[in-house]
């Protein structure tokens, strides 16, 4: 009977560093031999390294089947490595129990070296044998697993860890690893299925206890956010209701333009508290200067505001703009508003916005694209302004 195989890989395990390889490497460095008066040479095998670097002298030992850690397809110069064939067949020398040991081996060592990659390669070649010996291959499954873990390939963590749970059904490893990885791709519901099933086989496992208590910990704080989030949904469909009956309490119109002007593609109107629809209004405001083809544009206004007002805070401005723009004094301004139907009304500068948005008349003066429209011009050049405005022109540019 073949000798069954119990090193397994355990993912806890430290990897201890090779202090006289490092130490060797060292003294070759520091101290190189040469020989004296009355000394002997060197052998001839190693003479030829005299010379050479600690680079150099590792790359020729790698050449050296039993220091070899690669296989070269070349001589070393380009050519062809006629031991090449002999080595692979080294390989595969023996009964196969200890063929598949031997690729276990070397896979060990890899993933102890953190080579994850070339570990599943060895797994993998050990596989191939199939030796038929179940703790060999339950442990080349189960260490084949660690490694797709450690390069978060989990799904085939899983179907390694199945097989082995197959042939041990009370493997632990093989149960802790699987819960791991379900565990890493949000399988939740699977994750503590089957680490309720290892705690059944082992109820005080710290491993297994420790990711089921980390699970629970997960949910928690997924459903915890879950309804941090329904409460905040909840919360903006009451403020936009609140909102929306704030605007219909005022009779406030608003039309939606098919072309907004870019600074009111993402306009909006607030209330000033968000859970009072009793509070004041907040919107931006699209200032026109229509004789001078020039245009402000205000963030947010109350709907308690005066053109007045508004006129104070945009014409604080440098002497030189007035000397540029006769005519553009508070005093000397009219301001106008368009109205729903196309035309234009005249504001008082002395009234609140409200007043004239909340008139039900015939000249009602909506809001456009959630923002306040505000002509302002000189009251010189008012009469040949309205004359020139045209209702169709107006209500096109709505289109």
């Amino acid at each position: 009977m073949p000798p069954k195989s119990e090193e397994i890989i355990d993912e806890e395990e430290l990897v201890n560093q090779d202090k006289q390889t490092d130490q060797f490497i060292s003294e070759w460095d520091r101290r190189r031999y040469i020989p004296k008066a009355g000394e002997p040479e060197l052998p001839p095998q190693l003479s030829e390294l005299s010379n050479k670097s600690t680079d150099e002298v590792i790359k020729e030992l790698n050449r050296l089947p039993f220091f070899m850690t690669e296989l070269d397809d070349s001589d070393g110069q380009g050519g062809e490595n006629t031991e090449l064939e002999a080595l692979k067949q080294l390989a595969y020398d023996g009964e196969p129990h200890e063929i598949a040991t031997n690729f276990k081996n070397q896979g060990n060592d890899c993933y102890k070296a953190k080579q994850y990659k070339h570990a599943i390669e060895y797994y993998n070649k050990g596989l191939e044998i199939d030796c038929n010996v179940p703790d060999i291959n339950k442990a080349l499954l189960l260490n084949r697993a660690a490694c797709n873990l450690e390069l978060r390939n989990f799904r085939k963590c899983i179907d390694d860890c199945k097989k082995v749970l197959l042939i041990d059904e009370k493997n632990i490893k093989a149960i802790f690893r699987s819960a791991k990885a379900f565990f890493a791709i949000e399988k939740y519901d699977e994750s503590i299925e089957i680490l309720k099933y290892g705690l059944t086989i082992d109820p005080k496992n710290k491993d297994l206890n420790g990711i089921l208590k980390d699970i629970e910990t997960k949910l928690k704080n997924i459903q915890e956010l879950k309804e941090k989030r329904e409460r905040e949904k909840q919360q903006e469909a009451l403020k936009a209701k609140l909102l929306d009956d704030s605007i219909k309490l005022r009779h406030f119109k608003i039309i939606k333009t098919k072309s907004p002007p870019e600074v009111l593609q993402k306009a909006k109107i607030r209330l000033e508290d968000p859970m009072d629809y009793q509070s004041q209004l907040i919107f931006p405001a699209m200032l026109l200067y229509p004789t001078i083809d020039e245009f402000d544009y205000i963030e947010e206004i109350s709907e308690l505001i005066t053109p007045l007002e508004i006129l104070e805070m945009i014409l604080d401005r440098p002497k030189e703009w007035f000397d540029s723009h006769p005519g553009f004094t508070v005093n000397n301004l009219d301001c106008f508003m368009e109205t729903e139907t196309g035309g234009l009304v005249k504001v008082g500068k002395k009234i609140e916005l409200n007043n004239a948005l909340m008139n039900d008349k015939s000249s009602k003066a909506p809001l456009f694209d959630n923002a306040l429209r505000l002509y302002i011009v000189p009251k010189q050049d008012v009469s040949k302004w309205i004359s020139e405005w045209s209702k169709e022109k107006a209500l096109a540019t709505r289109k």
